[in-house]
């Protein structure tokens, strides 16, 4: 029998008179990277709030690890970890004093280790020991994220996790959500970048006026559509592969 880590059956939320979840549906197995795609209001958050027990449902059941949400929601939030729309990072600290503070927190062993594990993975070495109020927006972000992968949660929630990051960004927390899931954790994301699906996704499910309306891997959804046309085209590269292509040259030039 497969290994569901995620499981959502019948999510109803509603927000006064507005009905923002109507019967959601889905599971996810365990070391899978799942993509939750939807459009502003879609009611994306909503979801990723009760599964990571922030929000009741108004009907339906959510269960983590095997653990529903609502009655077992202390034993829920030991296995997860959640990344939100915007970095809950503490602008006083330096980087690495965040990242310490988390393990302390998760009672994580070796926790100056840890720390500088993720600091490197993160390409956040250099700013280690300045505060986060000096650091740009992508740099909170990256530190953000990596603040929720300390101790090493079975279930990782990343709600629109490379908003605000350059394409250098949005490549390292990539990177670091393949590693996560080749290790065997469980990651759900939210996103608006079909790019971004694309590239991490093993299913992806389609969240519209509150329902799933599709849910599959990226060969599956490609079937919904009528068979392709087939033209011969030549390829221009796309404006984020040319940045990337300078970027990577100028720095193999500048460590000769």
């Amino acid at each position: 029998m497969t290994d569901v880590a995620i499981r959502a059956t019948g999510l109803r939320r509603s927000f006064k008179d507005k009905e923002v979840l109507k019967g959601v549906d889905f599971q996810v197995r365990s070391g899978q990277i799942f993509a939750l795609l939807g459009s502003n209001g879609a009611g994306k958050t909503t979801t990723v709030n009760i599964l990571s027990t922030l929000l009741k449902a108004d009907g339906g059941s959510a269960s983590v690890c095997g653990l529903d949400t609502q009655e077992q929601a202390e034993r829920v939030r030991e296995k997860i970890s959640l990344t939100g729309q915007f970095a809950a990072v503490d602008d006083i600290l330096t980087g690495r004093e965040n990242l310490v503070l988390v393990a302390k927190l998760r009672a994580v062993p070796d926790h100056r280790r840890v720390a500088d594990r993720l600091l490197h993975q993160f390409g956040l070495r250099d700013a280690a020991d300045r505060r986060v109020a000096t650091y740009s927006g992508g740099m909170a972000r990256r530190l953000d994220i990596a603040m929720s992968l300390v101790g090493r949660p079975a279930v990782v929630f990343l709600d629109e996790p490379t908003t605000g990051l350059d394409p250098e960004g949005r490549h390292e927390v990539w990177r670091a959500i393949k590693e996560l899931a080749a290790d065997g954790t469980t990651i759900l994301l939210t996103t608006q970048y079909l790019d971004e699906a694309e590239q991490l996704a093993d299913r992806i499910a389609i969240l519209h006026q509150g329902v799933i309306i599709a849910d599959g891997t990226l060969g599956d959804l490609k079937e919904l559509l009528p068979p392709a046309k087939v033209e011969y085209i030549e390829k221009q590269p796309t404006l984020e592969e040319i940045f990337l292509a300078v970027v990577g040259k100028k720095g193999e030039e500048t460590h000769r």
